[in-house]
């Protein structure tokens, strides 16, 4: 106890930020991993670390000659293994410092907000309304991270956002319906794009090709992924390789809004003066 007294008594400053950024570091590598499968893989390397520190602490020689030699190549072998996460994750740090100085620009602009707002009403009554006749849909909301590779597998629309637009597209005779449609910069961009299967071996089997296309787009990019089911109707929402079920207009719109805007926390902060509201509303009146 004394020790580790006199080295919490030689710290400074300086090494308490060097801890502090060191814990976020780990906090925010851990929650990234932790749904994916490189979760698992992370789980076989510290087991291959456990086994080499007990090698060295019991005298172990076989084991720590196969360990020792396992970790020369370690490194190359867990770029290899993790690439697909690395990519992932270096994609979602630049988006995020994107989106912030995107944020600090656009501040206060009530023209831009205004201008979404009819983009993403425009695009709820489209959704409801193919949910109400059982037309399936996959729409791709294009944030920071460029999903060219992606518009590249369709075909360039760059149109106006309307809701007969949209139900044109997806009309299940139109050739376009089976790809997913990709909104950028508030135009329909590209229709009938292909997008990436998910790496989560565990999503729910009773997920359709859409649903998975919709959670691995979103474990790719930092894209907003509206789905609607062809058999139940039912509208979900994937965000960060999760997805949400059961939206209704409301839901639909004010997560929309709150994911889209430039400015999120000013979003965030009208979508709970929203609630708010509803809730004054909906209450008796004495």
């Amino acid at each position: 106890m004394s020790g580790l007294l006199e080295l919490f008594q030689m710290m400074d400053l300086i090494d308490l930020i060097d801890i502090l950024l060191t814990s976020v570091i780990f906090y925010y590598a851990i929650k990234f991993i932790r749904e994916r499968r490189a979760g698992k893989l992370a789980v076989g390397v510290f087991l291959l670390v456990l086994l080499e520190i007990a090698g060295v602490a019991f005298e172990l020689p076989v084991i720590g000659f196969l360990m020792q030699n396992l970790f020369q190549v370690g490194i190359i072998a867990m770029i290899i293994l993790f690439q697909p996460e690395l990519r992932s994750a270096l994609e979602k740090i630049g988006g995020v410092q994107v989106g912030g100085i995107r944020g600090i620009i656009a501040q206060g602009d009530a023209k831009q907000m205004e201008q979404l707002s009819q983009q993403v009403e425009a695009v709820c009554t489209a959704v409801c309304d193919l949910a109400l006749d059982k037309t399936g849909a996959l729409i791709v909301f294009e944030r920071s991270t460029k999903l060219g590779e992606y518009i590249r597998s369709g075909t360039v629309l760059n149109a106006d956002i309307s809701p007969r637009m949209i139900k044109n597209i997806f009309f299940n005779k139109a050739p376009l319906h089976d790809g997913a449609l990709i909104v950028r910069e508030g135009r329909l961009y590209a229709a009938g794009c292909f997008l990436p299967l998910p790496t989560n071996n565990e999503i729910d089997r009773d997920f359709g090709t859409r649903h998975r296309a919709a959670i691995g787009m979103s474990e790719n990019s930092d894209a907003i992924v509206v789905v609607v089911s062809e058999e139940t109707g039912i509208i979900s929402l994937a965000k960060e390789g999760q997805l949400q079920r059961n939206y209704d207009y409301r839901k639909l719109f004010n997560d929309l809004m709150l994911e889209l805007s430039p400015n999120r926390f000013a979003a965030a902060q009208n979508q709970q003066n929203q609630q708010g509201a509803d809730r004054s509303d909906d209450a008796p009146k004495a």
